[in-house]
Protein backbone atom coordinates (compact mmCIF):
# COMPACT_ATOMS: atom_id res chain seq x y z
CA UNK A 1 0.00 0.00 0.00
CA UNK A 2 1.42 3.37 -1.01
CA UNK A 3 2.08 6.02 1.64
CA UNK A 4 -0.92 8.37 1.79
CA UNK A 5 0.56 11.87 2.19
CA UNK A 6 2.08 14.23 -0.37
CA UNK A 7 3.92 17.11 1.29
CA UNK A 8 3.89 20.47 -0.53
CA UNK A 9 6.31 23.25 0.43
CA UNK A 10 6.22 26.67 -1.31
CA UNK A 11 9.68 28.29 -1.45
CA UNK A 12 11.40 31.51 -2.42
CA UNK A 13 15.04 31.88 -1.35
CA UNK A 14 14.45 29.51 1.55
CA UNK A 15 17.84 27.81 1.41
CA UNK A 16 18.69 28.52 5.05
CA UNK A 17 15.34 27.58 6.57
CA UNK A 18 14.40 24.60 4.39
CA UNK A 19 16.78 21.99 5.91
CA UNK A 20 15.17 22.37 9.35
CA UNK A 21 11.72 21.96 7.80
CA UNK A 22 12.80 18.85 5.93
CA UNK A 23 14.46 17.34 8.99
CA UNK A 24 11.21 17.63 10.93
CA UNK A 25 9.42 15.65 8.21
CA UNK A 26 11.77 12.67 8.53
CA UNK A 27 9.63 10.91 11.13
CA UNK A 28 6.77 10.88 8.63
CA UNK A 29 9.00 9.08 6.16
CA UNK A 30 10.11 6.57 8.78
CA UNK A 31 6.47 5.95 9.75
CA UNK A 32 5.54 5.24 6.12
CA UNK A 33 3.19 8.22 5.89
CA UNK A 34 4.93 10.39 3.28
CA UNK A 35 4.65 9.31 -0.32
CA UNK A 36 6.42 12.27 -1.93
CA UNK A 37 7.74 15.75 -1.32
CA UNK A 38 6.87 18.54 -3.73
CA UNK A 39 8.74 21.84 -3.53
CA UNK A 40 6.99 24.58 -5.50
CA UNK A 41 9.54 27.31 -6.09
CA UNK A 42 8.92 30.89 -7.13
CA UNK A 43 12.31 31.72 -8.62
CA UNK A 44 14.87 31.21 -5.87
CA UNK A 45 18.39 32.48 -6.50
CA UNK A 46 19.99 30.89 -3.42
CA UNK A 47 20.57 27.24 -2.50
CA UNK A 48 16.87 26.36 -2.20
CA UNK A 49 16.69 24.17 -5.31
CA UNK A 50 19.91 22.34 -4.42
CA UNK A 51 18.54 21.57 -0.96
CA UNK A 52 15.22 20.39 -2.40
CA UNK A 53 16.82 18.20 -5.03
CA UNK A 54 19.23 16.79 -2.46
CA UNK A 55 16.22 15.72 -0.39
CA UNK A 56 14.71 13.93 -3.39
CA UNK A 57 11.88 16.39 -3.83
CA UNK A 58 9.83 16.89 -6.96
CA UNK A 59 10.58 20.50 -7.89
CA UNK A 60 7.90 22.60 -9.59
CA UNK A 61 8.87 26.06 -10.78
CA UNK A 62 6.85 29.10 -11.78
CA UNK A 63 6.10 32.72 -10.98
CA UNK A 64 6.51 33.97 -7.42
CA UNK A 65 3.01 33.99 -5.94
CA UNK A 66 2.15 31.97 -2.85
CA UNK A 67 -1.28 31.00 -4.14
CA UNK A 68 0.00 30.10 -7.58
CA UNK A 69 2.92 28.16 -6.17
CA UNK A 70 0.67 26.14 -3.90
CA UNK A 71 -1.82 25.53 -6.69
CA UNK A 72 0.96 24.18 -8.92
CA UNK A 73 2.47 22.18 -6.09
CA UNK A 74 -0.74 20.40 -5.17
CA UNK A 75 -1.45 19.73 -8.85
CA UNK A 76 1.83 17.78 -8.99
CA UNK A 77 0.89 15.44 -6.13
CA UNK A 78 -0.35 11.87 -6.30
CA UNK A 79 -1.15 11.12 -2.65
CA UNK A 80 -4.61 10.68 -1.15
CA UNK A 81 -3.76 13.39 1.40
CA UNK A 82 -1.93 16.71 1.05
CA UNK A 83 0.14 18.27 3.82
CA UNK A 84 1.12 21.89 3.17
CA UNK A 85 4.10 23.14 5.19
CA UNK A 86 5.85 26.50 4.92
CA UNK A 87 9.60 26.37 4.40
CA UNK A 88 10.32 28.30 7.62
CA UNK A 89 8.18 25.95 9.73
CA UNK A 90 9.08 22.66 11.42
CA UNK A 91 6.59 20.13 12.77
CA UNK A 92 7.03 19.19 16.43
CA UNK A 93 8.36 15.73 17.40
CA UNK A 94 5.58 13.16 17.54
CA UNK A 95 3.52 14.78 14.78
CA UNK A 96 3.52 11.62 12.67
CA UNK A 97 1.69 9.58 15.33
CA UNK A 98 -0.86 12.38 15.73
CA UNK A 99 -1.48 12.56 11.99
CA UNK A 100 -1.65 8.79 11.60
CA UNK A 101 -4.59 8.70 14.00
CA UNK A 102 -6.74 11.05 11.89
CA UNK A 103 -6.13 9.67 8.41
CA UNK A 104 -9.22 7.47 8.55
CA UNK A 105 -11.43 10.36 9.66
CA UNK A 106 -13.10 12.91 7.37
CA UNK A 107 -12.11 16.55 7.42
CA UNK A 108 -9.17 18.93 7.19
CA UNK A 109 -6.67 19.57 9.98
CA UNK A 110 -4.31 22.30 11.13
CA UNK A 111 -1.55 22.43 13.76
CA UNK A 112 -1.20 24.66 16.81
CA UNK A 113 1.13 27.58 16.23
CA UNK A 114 4.34 27.98 18.21
CA UNK A 115 7.36 30.19 17.57
CA UNK A 116 10.98 29.13 17.64
CA UNK A 117 11.79 31.55 20.46
CA UNK A 118 10.47 31.92 24.00
CA UNK A 119 9.17 34.99 25.78
CA UNK A 120 5.94 36.85 26.46
CA UNK A 121 5.49 38.31 22.96
CA UNK A 122 5.88 34.99 21.09
CA UNK A 123 3.51 33.27 23.52
CA UNK A 124 0.95 36.09 23.22
CA UNK A 125 0.98 36.16 19.41
CA UNK A 126 0.83 32.36 19.16
CA UNK A 127 -1.93 32.27 21.77
CA UNK A 128 -4.02 34.76 19.81
CA UNK A 129 -3.46 32.79 16.59
CA UNK A 130 -4.55 29.56 18.24
CA UNK A 131 -7.59 31.24 19.82
CA UNK A 132 -8.55 32.76 16.45
CA UNK A 133 -8.24 29.35 14.84
CA UNK A 134 -10.36 27.69 17.51
CA UNK A 135 -13.10 30.33 17.72
CA UNK A 136 -13.37 31.31 14.07
CA UNK A 137 -11.82 28.30 12.31
CA UNK A 138 -9.34 30.62 10.67
CA UNK A 139 -5.81 29.18 10.84
CA UNK A 140 -3.11 30.79 8.72
CA UNK A 141 -0.73 28.97 6.43
CA UNK A 142 2.11 28.87 8.94
CA UNK A 143 -0.04 26.49 11.01
CA UNK A 144 0.19 23.98 8.14
CA UNK A 145 -2.79 22.24 6.58
CA UNK A 146 -3.56 18.54 6.18
CA UNK A 147 -6.53 17.47 4.07
CA UNK A 148 -7.69 14.77 1.67
CA UNK A 149 -6.97 15.58 -1.96
CA UNK A 150 -10.62 14.86 -2.76
CA UNK A 151 -11.76 17.54 -0.30
CA UNK A 152 -9.19 19.99 -1.66
CA UNK A 153 -10.55 19.46 -5.18
CA UNK A 154 -14.16 19.71 -4.04
CA UNK A 155 -13.74 23.18 -2.54
CA UNK A 156 -11.74 24.46 -5.53
CA UNK A 157 -8.23 24.36 -4.06
CA UNK A 158 -5.87 27.29 -3.73
CA UNK A 159 -6.58 30.45 -5.67
CA UNK A 160 -3.73 31.92 -7.71
CA UNK A 161 -3.48 35.08 -5.63
CA UNK A 162 -0.35 36.67 -4.11
CA UNK A 163 -1.72 37.02 -0.58
CA UNK A 164 -4.47 35.51 1.60
CA UNK A 165 -4.51 32.28 -0.38
CA UNK A 166 -4.53 30.39 2.93
CA UNK A 167 -7.48 32.38 4.27
CA UNK A 168 -9.46 31.89 1.06
CA UNK A 169 -8.99 28.12 1.27
CA UNK A 170 -9.74 27.67 4.97
CA UNK A 171 -12.90 29.76 4.62
CA UNK A 172 -14.08 27.24 2.04
CA UNK A 173 -13.08 24.40 4.39
CA UNK A 174 -14.44 25.95 7.57
CA UNK A 175 -17.09 23.32 8.33
CA UNK A 176 -14.50 20.57 7.90
CA UNK A 177 -11.62 22.10 9.90
CA UNK A 178 -10.22 20.51 13.06
CA UNK A 179 -7.21 21.24 15.26
CA UNK A 180 -4.44 18.70 15.75
CA UNK A 181 -2.75 18.27 19.16
CA UNK A 182 0.69 18.92 17.66
CA UNK A 183 2.69 22.08 17.01
CA UNK A 184 3.88 23.85 13.90
CA UNK A 185 7.01 25.66 15.06
CA UNK A 186 7.48 28.65 12.82
CA UNK A 187 10.25 31.19 12.41
CA UNK A 188 10.05 34.37 14.48
CA UNK A 189 12.49 36.23 12.20
CA UNK A 190 9.93 38.58 10.57
CA UNK A 191 8.31 39.38 13.89
CA UNK A 192 11.65 40.13 15.54
CA UNK A 193 12.74 42.28 12.61
CA UNK A 194 9.48 44.22 12.25
CA UNK A 195 8.38 44.19 15.89
CA UNK A 196 5.93 41.75 17.46
CA UNK A 197 3.17 44.27 18.08
CA UNK A 198 3.58 46.02 14.73
CA UNK A 199 3.66 42.79 12.75
CA UNK A 200 0.61 41.44 14.58
CA UNK A 201 -1.32 44.66 13.99
CA UNK A 202 -0.39 44.64 10.31
CA UNK A 203 -1.61 41.08 9.94
CA UNK A 204 -4.94 41.89 11.57
CA UNK A 205 -5.41 45.04 9.49
CA UNK A 206 -4.66 43.20 6.26
CA UNK A 207 -7.12 40.45 7.19
CA UNK A 208 -9.78 43.04 7.93
CA UNK A 209 -9.26 44.74 4.57
CA UNK A 210 -9.36 41.38 2.78
CA UNK A 211 -12.70 40.56 4.41
CA UNK A 212 -13.88 44.03 3.35
CA UNK A 213 -13.27 43.09 -0.28
CA UNK A 214 -9.85 44.59 -1.02
CA UNK A 215 -8.01 43.00 -3.94
CA UNK A 216 -5.30 40.56 -2.76
CA UNK A 217 -2.91 41.98 -5.36
CA UNK A 218 -3.26 45.46 -3.86
CA UNK A 219 -2.80 44.07 -0.37
CA UNK A 220 0.35 42.23 -1.44
CA UNK A 221 1.78 45.37 -3.04
CA UNK A 222 1.13 47.32 0.16
CA UNK A 223 2.78 44.56 2.17
CA UNK A 224 5.92 44.78 0.09
CA UNK A 225 6.02 48.55 0.49
CA UNK A 226 5.50 48.23 4.20
CA UNK A 227 3.29 51.31 4.19
CA UNK A 228 0.24 52.20 6.21
CA UNK A 229 -0.72 51.48 9.81
CA UNK A 230 -1.38 47.81 9.29
CA UNK A 231 0.00 46.29 6.14
CA UNK A 232 0.91 42.63 6.17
Amino acid sequence: MRAPISVVIPTLNAGEALPNCLNSLAEGLHAGLIRELVVSDGGSTDATLAVAEGAGAIVVQGASSRGGQLKRGVAATAGEWVLVVHADTALSPGWADTVDRVLLRPGAYYFRLRFDVSGFAPRWVAGWANLRSSLFRLPYGDQCLLLPRSLYDRVGGYRDIPLMEDVALVRALRADLHSLPADAITSSEKYRRQGWLRRGARNLWTLTRYFAGRDPGALAAAYKRGSGPGVT
